[in-house]
């Protein structure tokens, strides 16, 4: 049979294998708690972040949409503008053509008047040996 002391000896280990089992248990919360903070602070960061990148996403579909709209308007505004030009241009052209024949007459005209010059001018330079032999007998000069 047991003793008395026996049974409180052993009811004092039992009692202190228990409190190392609390501070076990204790630690094992603490850590437990510590990680369940740090996975919620890691998610919420997860979440931040995929909710900047959804922000970005949307903003990047509305420039595109409206680079989109831009572009199309940017092409009919510069097919307007080549339209008007061929018209222009259309108008324009016997203008363009008389002149370019008023040129090629002033080209003509300026070469009649270079060579007419040249044609007075040497008919002067022929002359002139002429007059001074005629001055000379006039003048009675040997």
């Amino acid at each position: 049979m047991t003793s008395n002391e026996d049974i409180l000896r052993a009811l004092g280990r039992v009692e202190g294998r228990l409190t190392g089992i609390e501070e076990n248990v204790s630690l094992l919360r603490n850590e437990v708690s510590d990680e369940k903070e740090n996975a919620h602070e890691s998610r919420a960061v997860i979440h931040r972040r995929l909710d900047e990148q959804g922000k970005q996403i949307n903003f990047l579909d509305k420039a595109v949409e409206i680079r989109t709209g831009v572009d199309v308007q940017v092409r009919e505004e510069l097919k307007a503008i080549k339209e008007t030009v061929q018209k222009n241009h259309e108008t324009i052209q016997p203008t363009l053509e008389e002149w370019k024949r008023l040129k090629t007459l002033g080209y003509g005209i300026s070469g009649l008047i270079a060579f007419a010059g040249l044609t007075v001018g040497g008919t002067i330079a022929y002359a002139s040996d002429g007059a001074v032999a005629w001055l000379r007998h006039w003048l009675k000069i040997n």
